[in-house]
């Protein structure tokens, strides 16, 4: 297991649909797989999710050249419907997701362990271009 970086970062959106539709593009392979990239050069060409207390998912997350590419994978610790979602990536860090329900928007807060390889503030970036390109194609579809 890698060392763990303390600080915890935190992404949000308000996105402008309601949680139900939040909650399925944000858990189904079919949609995860339009929205979970930073950038334009980077796609999800495949996901697995099995969204329940001890199940298992990975999003393939490959440069579109074919440069490289990586499993983003773990395991639910947490599945509220509609609400929470918490899970262990496969190197040990944690990400927590609350949907706040107002009617015909939701808020989405993603907060994650940050890891050690890259700078913090690099990190937030990338995970808040993900989130959204998720407020995006869900807004949009």
């Amino acid at each position: 297991m890698e060392k763990r970086n303390p600080e915890s970062v935190t992404v949000q959106a308000v996105i402008q649909v309601p949680v139900e539709k939040v909650w399925k593009y944000w858990s189904e392979p079919e949609h995860i797989t339009k929205w979970n990239q930073a950038t334009e050069q980077w796609h999800a060409p495949w996901a697995e999710n099995d969204l329940r207390v001890g199940g298992r998912f990975v999003t393939r997350m490959e440069a579109k050249d074919g440069s490289m590419g990586f499993d983003f994978s773990g395991t639910y610790n947490v599945v509220n419907m509609h609400e929470e979602i918490a899970y262990t990536l496969d190197d040990g860090r944690t990400v927590n997701i609350r949907f706040i329900s107002r009617g015909n928007e939701t808020e989405v807060i993603e907060t994650f362990d940050a890891e050690d390889t890259n700078p913090v503030e690099l990190q937030r970036a990338g995970w808040q271009a993900i989130m959204d390109n998720f407020k995006t194609y869900t807004e949009t579809h």
